[in-house]
């Protein structure tokens, strides 16, 4: 495919995926705060609805909700759907394109399983589908009567995702799909329950009939679940930028965590827009849970597990100065960075192992700009990137993607010397 064509493929499918998320997200809390500011009213009987009175953009809203169906089907009526279906095809439609399209360089690492890129699209869809059959048929089981049982039995399911993932793709791709994963269980529960049974509820509305409340009921958990699970989504969604997230030998682990805190927090709000309190204990298991991740991701990072002998490199025990000068810049040490040049040996790493695609006019085939604008053909641009060749080179070794140029230990060996020397 043309370079150019594909770049501008992958943002504008990135940007529709984008203002489709915000959409559904939107809605989602919007719901949530809406159904827990429900009052009771004379014109809805006790236990089957409420009303809310909101102000916004300069005018008052009056929204009364009906838990089964009101008395008649009225003659306008919103669905909200088209946000999660185009939230999950631009998604998939974009996995596709990056993934899939370009997999030696996101999906495929040789070095955690020599896969073709055919194979592991396959192994990507498989899991989504899997994914969804296993969860769906957690929700039908009798686990659905024991809320905090399913609930653990789900993130058993996402953790095991994760780990599974991470022994087949890249780390990247290993969490993105762990995301995508989840995300397809919150469109499939729009498609295949919360649609179904409020068509199945209009029906029996025209009819004259009352319908089941045990359809409404049904869809609102599957609804909370969607609520819960989003700010994890989001989070692996955008792991793909920050290596620090992914290239962990415990990255499932971090994935765990990463669940806790989304789920614990989302708890806070809907509890407190209740009525029932804050409780504000669930912050402090997210701050722990995220604290506990940054701690995992820094100390089983590639570079750091090569210090401590995990590498394929001879055993060393750093010393607590040798730690610091690996995980934090020199100015972050308390010590002056100077404008150390950068030397041939610097260069000749970064020439042979970096800016055939890192340069003003890429060499590698599929690019037609330089990677997020980083450019390492010259010694000014090399100097400039420092920080950036610190954390993606040395220290998370997502850089080169999946080692695809065969950057050697040595090598990386060299750039933390220069790194430390400045």
């Amino acid at each position: 495919m043309d370079p150019i064509l594909h770049e501008w493929g992958g943002f504008l499918i990135r940007w529709t995926h984008v203002v489709a998320a915000i959409a559904w997200i939107g809605a989602s809390f919007y719901f949530m705060h809406l159904d827990a500011s429900l009052r009771a009213i004379p014109a809805i009987p006790a236990g089957k609805g409420g009303e809310a009175w909101e102000v916004h953009g300069g005018g008052f809203y009056q929204v009364r909700k009906y838990l089964v169906a009101p008395d008649r089907m009225p003659e306008h009526l919103i669905w909200h759907k088209w946000q999660s279906y185009s939230t999950w095809l631009s998604g998939f439609f974009l996995l596709c394109w990056v993934y899939y399209g370009q997999a030696d360089l996101y999906l495929i690492d040789p070095a955690v399983r020599a896969i073709t890129p055919l194979t592991g699209a396959l192994v990507g869809i498989g899991a989504l589908a899997l994914g969804w059959l296993i969860y769906d048929g957690l929700n039908r089981s009798a686990l659905a009567n024991r809320p905090l049982v399913l609930a653990s039995a789900v993130f058993a399911t996402v953790v095991a995702f994760a780990y599974g993932f991470q022994q087949v793709f890249s780390g990247r791709a290993a969490m993105l799909h762990t995301g995508a994963v989840i995300a397809t269980w919150m469109t499939g529960n729009v498609f295949f329950v919360i649609m179904p049974n409020q068509r199945k509820a209009i029906a029996e509305l025209v009819a004259g009939r009352v319908p089941n409340p045990a359809w409404g009921k049904q869809a609102k958990n599957r609804s909370s679940h969607n609520n819960y699970l989003t700010l994890p989504v989001l989070f692996f969604m955008l792991s793909g930028h920050y290596p620090m997230a992914w290239s962990s030998s415990l990255s499932w682990m971090i994935v765990g965590l990463v669940v806790i805190a989304g789920g614990v927090v989302r708890h806070f709000f809907n509890v407190r827009n209740a009525g029932g309190g804050e409780r504000w204990w669930t912050w402090g298991v997210a701050s722990a849970c995220i604290a506990a991740a940054v701690a995992i991701s820094v100390a089983t990072s590639p570079a750091m597990r090569e210090r401590v002998g995990l590498g394929d490199r001879e055993a060393t025990s750093p010393s607590p100065t040798e730690t610091a000068s690996l995980v934090a810049p020199a100015a972050a040490q308390g010590t002056t960075r100077t404008a150390l040049p950068v030397d041939e040996a610097v260069m000749n790493v970064i020439g042979t192992r970096c800016s055939m695609c890192h340069a003003s006019e890429p060499l590698w085939p599929g690019l037609a700009a330089a990677p997020k604008g980083v450019l390492l053909d010259t010694p000014e641009h090399v100097a400039r990137f420092a920080p950036a060749i610190r954390i993606q080179a040395v220290l998370t070794h997502a850089m080169p993607p999946n080692n695809i140029t065969d950057m050697q230990p040595e090598e990386r060996d060299e750039l933390a010397r220069w790194l430390a020397a400045r």
